[in-house]
């Protein structure tokens, strides 16, 4: 085979990389010898893939209702990811952890492509939400729901994350503290934060078992994790941008977009489910976990939004209130047992 002009100039590209890091170039090309071509079955693990879902039942159901959570935690880690780009600026961090360059602003046009990323992210949960509302028998979800008890989506440590990183914490405490501690450090604000009122026992007050696991085991990261995203959170990346920049109408509109997919489509899809399999008419019935889904949920009760600013009066009034009468609306029409829309 000849060694072309491109093939020559490809060596030396590798051998300078290689040279960089100390590195021999002639063992690499060795293990590309000696390597097997590589299939998509190994690259992508669709064998342990295929092999995580676990279900206590034998209820064929259960395994729908796995894999699409499993499929949710897949989603977050991409917002994960995109969101860690736009917190750093951009910054590409290589795969062994190697800072691979640095950004001192964020660039415009680079934050409305990721936010478009994570809100399509977002969308595509939202939408495809109908295999959990449809997907299931009724009563195979309120026979193997028993044999899971204190689980819960409740306990997704990637949503709490996501936050974070998203907005000052501030506007994530409970709504009736919301003024009071809204000068304090996010570490007080972190311990007041909205989801901590969203397992709990009414007839006692104590926390349910379900929000117990869940701080006990992840509590302390949330802490540190706000340390290291609060100072660099989408919204500081926002507010620190040209003033021209802000008024950028892509990107305000992709800011909004996010704060109605986060804090009003997705909590809202959990809520049309927990109506479709839980609602009996008596107000009372718990959700996974023994959460107070009524309350818990619906984006009116807690009015919480990342980026206030970007909104009026009227729309914080208004906020989440149509969707959730429209599913109220249908609930009382058509009973527990609604069927897909034609």
């Amino acid at each position: 085979m000849e060694i072309t002009p491109e093939i020559k100039d490809r060596l030396e590209q590798l051998n300078k990389k290689y040279a960089a890091i100390g590195q021999d170039l002639v063992s690499y090309l060795d293990g590309l010898i000696f390597a097997n071509p590589l299939t998509y079955w190994d690259y992508i693990e669709v064998d342990a893939l295929l092999s995580l879902q676990k279900p206590k039942t034998d209820y064929p159901d259960e395994k729908i209702f796995i894999v699409y959570h499993q499929i949710t935690e897949l989603y977050f880690s991409l917002i994960q990811h995109e969101l860690e780009q736009l917190c750093h600026n951009g910054k590409v961090i290589s795969a062994a952890g190697q800072d691979q360059g640095w950004n001192e602003t964020l660039d415009v046009d680079f934050f409305i492509s990721r936010l478009n990323r994570i809100n399509m992210y977002f969308e595509t949960l939202t939408q495809s939400f109908e295999v959990m509302r449809f997907g299931m028998e009724k009563e195979q979800f309120t026979k193997f729901r028993m044999a899971l008890l204190s689980s819960s989506g409740f306990q997704t440590a990637a949503y709490r994350r996501i936050e974070i990183a998203c907005t000052d914490l501030k506007n994530l405490v409970i709504e009736e503290l919301r003024t009071k501690l809204e000068n304090t450090d996010h570490h007080e604000q972190l311990d007041n934060i909205y989801w901590r009122r969203g397992a709990i026992v009414e007839e006692t007050g104590e926390k349910a078992l379900t929000l117990r696991d869940f701080e006990k085991k992840y509590l302390q990261e949330f802490h540190d994790f706000a340390d290291q995203y609060q100072p660099i959170n989408i919204w500081k990346k926002f507010k620190g941008l040209a003033a021209e920049d802000q008024k950028n109408p892509t990107l305000v509109a992709a800011l909004r977009t996010l704060d109605v997919n986060v804090n009003v489509n997705w909590p809202l899809v959990h809520f049309r489910t927990a109506v479709h399999y839980l609602s009996k008419g008596t107000g009372d019935e718990k959700g996974t976990g023994g959460t107070n889904w009524q309350k818990y949920l619906p984006p009116r009760f807690q009015k919480r939004m990342f980026y206030p600013e970007l909104w009026s009066a009227q729309e914080k009034l208004e906020w989440g209130k149509k969707w959730v009468e429209e599913v109220l609306a249908e609930s009382i029409t058509t009973g527990p047992t609604f069927q897909r829309k034609k």
